[in-house]
């Protein structure tokens, strides 16, 4: 009696509360390793790795540090023109349709993708051609200018919160949260100590996202300055194409190694187990785009969402004439 009393007595509030600490740690590292999973999804849907196109090549893993100097934007692996990925883009977008029928149709789950870009990097181009064919109720784009007035008013990630996606929808931010280290810090709008905390709230916002059933996928299309040169002369030259063109562009374009310096640290920063960044080869759009769909198709065929089951009796119901 009196051993079981001293056991009793040496067993602190301190055990107890570090005891809980443990269990929650472990059901969120458990949660966040079986997204981890999904998130790399050739190791479960592709029976003879490396996939064509080799997304994966892509991924930037959390323990690497990556230098954007050194991933060759022109890459196309073996692919040759556009000709040459048509077929393939077409079975992708097929299968992008039909998982996300059925993602929609569970409502239990959802997808938030992230496209960050310099300018004229093919954020708007990506939407067009990897999204063609989906339906437009279990799809939603928002693209995130200058903040408010009201969103200036509220923390930093409140604007992006409110836009994730609802159950059972794949949402695509054109350009996202990530503006909160990059163009602040390129243009010194908050202090050095101010932007380098972010790294982690980032993080940390991105793994609520996941322990909310919400898959989040992150693509940075990667281009040359010599092809945003390119690519900004096309629009001054294409009548059709000028109303794109601002002269922000050129005056961004000033500012191209800083702009290249606060990615690249935000991807060795920002990229997890659970959210990884993908540095995709974007100088030429029709590789960029059969990249894209085949990795976010076979992520939700990894995430394999169903069909919910009939209502109960359904085989008795005789409609009426």
């Amino acid at each position: 009696m009196n051993q079981d009393s001293d056991r009793t007595d040496n067993f602190t509030s301190a055990d107890v509360t570090e005891a809980e600490e443990q269990k929650t740690t472990q059901a969120a590292e458990q949660k966040a390793n079986s997204v981890a999973d999904v998130v790399s999804p050739e190791t479960l849907v592709v029976s003879e790795p490396p996939p064509q196109p080799d997304y994966p090549r892509y991924r930037v893993s959390p323990d690497e540090l990556i230098r954007l100097a050194d991933i060759n934007p022109d890459a196309c692996e073996h692919y040759k023109k556009k000709k040459d990925v048509e077929k393939e883009l077409e079975i992708q977008r097929r299968r992008l349709a039909v998982l996300q029928e059925r993602l929609y149709a569970e409502n239990e789950r959802s997808v938030l993708i992230v496209l960050q870009a310099m300018d004229t990097g093919g954020k708007d181009g990506t939407i067009k051609h990897v999204f063609r064919g989906i339906n437009p109720q279990g799809c939603q784009v928002w693209s995130f200018k200058k903040p408010t007035d009201e969103e200036l008013s509220h923390d930093f990630l409140w604007r992006y919160h409110r836009r994730a996606p609802r159950r059972g929808m794949i949402t695509i931010f054109n350009r996202s949260h990530y503006e909160d280290v990059l163009i602040v810090r390129v243009k010194d709008l908050v202090s050095e100590e101010v932007w380098r905390q972010r790294y982690r709230v980032i993080n940390e916002f991105e793994q609520m996202l996941t322990l909310d059933n919400i898959v989040v996928i992150k693509f940075f299309l990667h281009i040359s300055k010599d092809e945003q040169r390119r690519r900004l002369e096309s629009r001054l030259a294409d009548p059709d194409k000028r109303w794109k063109f601002s002269i922000n562009d050129v005056n961004e374009r000033k500012l191209w190694d800083d702009y290249q310096q606060a990615y690249e640290d935000a991807i060795n920063n920002c990229s997890t187990a659970y959210a990884p960044w993908y540095v995709v080869p974007s100088n030429k759009k029709w590789y960029r785009n059969l990249v894209i769909a085949r990795a976010i198709a076979d992520t939700l065929e990894a995430m394999n969402p169903q069909y919910p089951a009939a209502a109960e009796g359904w085989e008795n119901i005789v409609i009426p004439v």
